[in-house]
């Protein structure tokens, strides 16, 4: 957390209060926030705990309302990277193809390494919704022939989901509008061997249909199912994927939930 452009520490139960204020937007009633962050914990000393915790930290008006038996939330001033970042996937599909957003904010989980159960439940939902944010983009851009891009972006929803089909797919897609077809068959034959290692045998995925009748393909089918080398040629296998005054509040880092305490 940063305030003024400097950062701030806070403690450990602080910490995790900012962060699932951040992560819920809407003003959270006491009790049930208590719960959430000190499952197990007696109601009362929950209560206490959180009272203790809001209390620790130490920014002037980070909270929407001070009164200690009212809902807690942070005030409408404090920004949030999670917020930003679902804005932007509202903001996508509006987006004209030949503008190049910034989509870093999409290339992450929320809160990794932590590992209580509320922020599990909200790391899978934004999980869902940033890959579908990029497969939708990568296919507009792929239809706007912007084939380079559109293969960056499927990229980063691979290297997040590697099981992902529909990821699979508009990767697949772009290399193919691109004419690149080795690229497109090693992309589809990745998948087909991390799905046999993975649930012990050969899965049809559909994804054969998405290349045309060509002598090609099978001469280039023929080449992978040739033992693999351990020494690897440059660039045979290249296309393996790979304001001061504002407070603002980032969604990553490595603090412990509570089962790590």
């Amino acid at each position: 957390m940063t305030t003024d452009g400097a950062t701030v520490p806070l403690g450990v139960d602080s910490r995790r209060l900012v962060a699932y204020l951040a992560v819920h937007p809407r003003p959270q009633e006491r009790t049930s926030l208590a719960a959430d962050l000190w499952p197990g914990v007696p109601t009362d000393a929950a209560v206490r705990l959180l009272a203790d915790a809001a209390t620790a930290v130490d920014v002037p008006e980070l909270f929407a309302d001070e009164d200690e038996s009212g809902p807690l939330a942070l005030a409408a001033d404090v920004e949030v990277d999670l917020a930003d970042a679902l804005g932007l996937v509202r903001a996508m599909p509006d987006i004209p193809t030949n503008h190049d957003p910034d989509i870093s904010l999409l290339s992450a989980d929320i809160l990794p390494g932590w590992t209580a159960p509320w922020i599990a439940v909200e790391r899978e939902r934004f999980r869902q919704l940033r890959l579908h944010a990029l497969e939708e983009r990568s296919l507009r851009l792929t239809s706007a022939a912007r084939y380079a891009e559109a293969v960056a972006i499927a990229k980063s929803a691979v290297q997040t989901a590697p099981s992902r089909e529909s990821a699979r797919r508009v990767l697949i897609e772009a290399y193919l509008g691109q004419g690149d077809i080795a690229a497109a068959v090693a992309e589809f034959d990745d998948y087909q061997e991390l799905l046999r290692s993975s649930v012990g045998g050969p899965a049809s995925t559909g994804l054969e249909a998405l290349f045309p009748p060509s002598p090609v393909w099978p001469v280039l089918r023929a080449r992978r199912t040739m033992p693999r080398s351990a020494v690897q040629l440059p660039g045979l296998r290249s296309v393996r994927g790979a304001t001061p005054s504002t407070r603002r509040l980032v969604a990553g880092g490595s603090v412990p939930g509570p089962s790590q305490r």
